[in-house]
């Protein structure tokens, strides 16, 4: 029996009361106004131009390339490690993945391999935040701007993580966001469009409400709404965004909790794991992380599915993350190899993440940490 899951989705404030908001106020379809207030929490709170919440951060990421007009041909340079929404919302395009490797520190795109990938078909970069540690964004953006490149960050981990004193999801052209049950504030389902740029927000809103100037329309900018661009519905109900309204809310006791549990596990389990050759995660000192995950780095793949039957045989779940995607049926189609990206291949096999969520007690961290140890 399980007694410790690896995730639980929490509430932790007025959830259920702004839903019921959000009934009564007869509008639980898009852009209502707890989506109203969410869009205006996160413009005031970044500084961004414009957000925009979405139904995920899938159909953030599908915007951001309809956004790029990526079309048959165009190359988009995407780290292998990292989940296959961010590859999948240029190929729907058309455009070709252009697989990159991670550095085997923070685990996020080497930004040393970056120019010799670069071709004059290369449109985009898009980078990931993994476990909301930043990117060395420096160095990526100077690449960039000397190829006449956007970027864009798949900030789903790093919502309120900071690079060089500047949030995450602030420094690329366009950033996307989740609010998955998985992530640190959720709607169970829901995403976030960042603009940085102001020469996208204007379109953005038009792909994001099916390709119409509806937007527009309701601000009283014109006199009729119309279709003049190609878009989709990425809307999510209003009753949604009165759930992640409520989250925002309670973001200090989100995070406070957060870190706490992020803090005890990497202090308590420092000694066994140099004992046994396990490496911790790496936060360079120039990077504020945002406690999405912890994770640890097992000597190889045997010993990491030994681990993961440990755990499980004390009711304690534990589980893996991304496959390298150069080596998935799709990742072959783009011309991925064994050996294009060894350290994403090395680093899927041995990592592991730990339970981490808001309704984890300290006698629930102690056990995992004395199961492991117990290893």
């Amino acid at each position: 029996m399980i007694k410790i899951g690896f995730n639980k989705p929490c509430v932790v404030g007025k959830e259920l009361y702004y839903i019921a908001q959000a009934v009564e106020n007869m509008h639980i379809s898009g852009d209502g106004v707890f989506t109203k207030r969410c869009h205006t929490y996160l413009e005031r709170e970044l500084g961004v131009r414009k957000a925009l919440l979405t139904t995920n951060c899938t159909h953030a990421l599908e915007m951001s390339a309809l956004l790029l007009n990526l079309q048959p041909g165009d190359e988009v340079i995407v780290p292998s490690f990292t989940f296959v929404s961010t590859v999948n919302a240029f190929v729907l395009r058309g455009a070709k993945a252009v697989f990159v490797d991670i550095r085997p520190d923070t685990l996020n795109i080497d930004e040393n391999k970056l120019e010799a990938l670069i071709t004059p078909r290369t449109k985009a970069i898009y980078v990931v935040h993994y476990a909301g540690v930043a990117c060395e964004m420096d160095r990526i953006m100077a690449i960039a701007r000397q190829h006449h490149i956007e970027v864009i960050e798949d900030n789903a981990h790093g919502l309120f993580g900071k690079y060089k004193g500047r949030w995450l999801g602030t420094i690329g052209c366009m950033a996307t966001q989740s609010f998955h049950e998985t992530k640190n504030f959720t709607c169970g389902e829901g995403g976030a469009l960042l603009i940085n740029d102001a020469n996208y927000v204007e379109r953005a809103e038009i792909i994001r409400e099916k390709g119409t100037n509806r937007s527009r329309f309701f601000r009283g900018q014109v006199d009729k709404y119309t279709w003049c661009d190609i878009g989709s519905s990425y809307l999510p109900s209003d009753i949604l965004a009165a759930y992640l309204w409520a989250q925002f809310e309670a973001r200090q006791q989100i995070q406070t909790k957060r870190q706490m549990i992020w803090e005890f596990y990497h202090a308590a389990l420092q000694t066994w794991a140099s004992k046994h050759g396990i490496v911790t995660p790496t936060v360079p000192k120039e990077c504020d992380q945002s406690y999405h995950m912890y994770y640890i780095l097992l000597p190889d793949l045997d010993t990491r599915t030994r681990l993961i039957s440990h755990l499980k045989a004390n009711g304690i779940t534990a589980v893996f993350h991304y496959l390298p995607l150069h080596l998935s049926d799709m990742g072959r189609q783009f011309d991925g190899q064994p050996g294009d990206c060894p350290v994403t291949e090395d680093i899927s096999d041995r990592l592991l993440r730990l339970p981490f969520h808001n309704e984890l007690t300290m006698s629930d961290l102690e056990e995992v940490v004395g199961v492991l140890e117990g290893f």
